[in-house]
């Protein structure tokens, strides 16, 4: 097993921050398929570009914001099954831990959803970064649902998509029906993602939140190795700058990174950007 260096634990009853990798893509609807390789390659491009060596030792990397200290992270592998990726989340978010997946395609946030809401017998905020709304519900129990499936977990008055540019008229209606606010790369550009920053913990504010993050967020300049890349997404820092901003605000219950395609990557540079992600969040907290 490819094991991350930043993981500085040996138990999970030791950990406060979880790193769970979830390689399936068996309800991926995408012509690219990969994403069920992810997890050890973000695993090794995190282990390669985020540690330098010299005079026989491994040197970490500091994050831009936040800090490693003071923080117990255990990499718990990759689960066999949803239905483990399910018991293992409501374990974790019952002791007050944070878990963070790295996927495999975007339909496991669906099963995290449902065992985070669980565990905390409440419904929680959604902080969607995504090119697509995922919230189609002429079809179900896919990637493409992930709100239509997740809607009994979440307080849509209270969630966010970000970046979304790529959405289908049913989840545009979809979303003004439920009140979710969305925010389009084009909002980020005029408004500056400060103000937007604000415009989310506002929105956010006295609930607990969860994070998703399609890599195809990003516009595929800077990430091209996803499922379905869409032009025109978010820069790079700023997805980073909302995460930083956002996850050190506290309210964070849970984190997923999803949808990186190893074989439709260049260079590794998708692969490093998530692992820079995960790396940046982990730091936030």
């Amino acid at each position: 097993m490819v094991r991350l260096q930043r993981s500085n634990t040996d138990k999970i009853e030791d950990a406060d921050i979880i790193v769970i990798g979830v390689p399936d893509e068996s309800k991926s609807h995408a012509k690219r398929k990969g994403t069920s390789r992810a997890p050890d390659v973000l695993r090794i491009a995190s282990n390669e570009s985020e540690f330098f060596e010299r005079g026989g030792k491994r040197i970490p990397t500091f994050p831009m914001r936040g800090t490693f200290e003071h923080k117990r992270i255990f990499d718990a592998g990759n689960v066999a099954s949803k239905q483990e990726l399910r018991k293992m989340v409501s374990d974790i978010v019952s002791r007050g831990k944070l878990p963070v997946m790295i996927g495999g395609d975007h339909s496991l946030t669906t099963e995290t959803l449902h065992a985070a809401s669980g565990a905390l017998g409440k419904k929680l905020s959604l902080l969607y970064f995504d090119a697509h709304p995922d919230f189609v519900s002429s079809t179900r129990n896919y990637y493409g649902s992930v709100l239509t499936d997740s809607a009994q977990s979440l307080n849509l008055r209270k969630s966010v998509l970000i970046g979304t540019r790529a959405a289908e008229p049913e989840e545009i209606e979809n979303a003004k029906v439920a009140g979710l606010k969305i925010v389009n790369p084009l909002d980020v550009v005029e408004l500056g993602v400060k103000r937007i920053a604000q415009m989310i913990k506002t929105r956010t504010a006295g609930s607990k939140t969860y994070i998703s993050v399609d890599l195809d967020c990003v516009d595929p300049a800077s990430a091209p190795g996803v499922s379905v890349p869409s032009p025109a997404g978010l820069a790079a820092i700023d997805l980073i700058y909302l995460l930083n901003s956002i996850i050190s605000g506290g309210n964070v219950i849970g984190i997923d990174i999803v949808e990186l395609t190893p074989d439709y990557d260049v260079n590794g540079m998708t692969a490093a950007l998530a692992a820079r992600i995960l790396s940046e969040c982990i730091a936030s907290v």
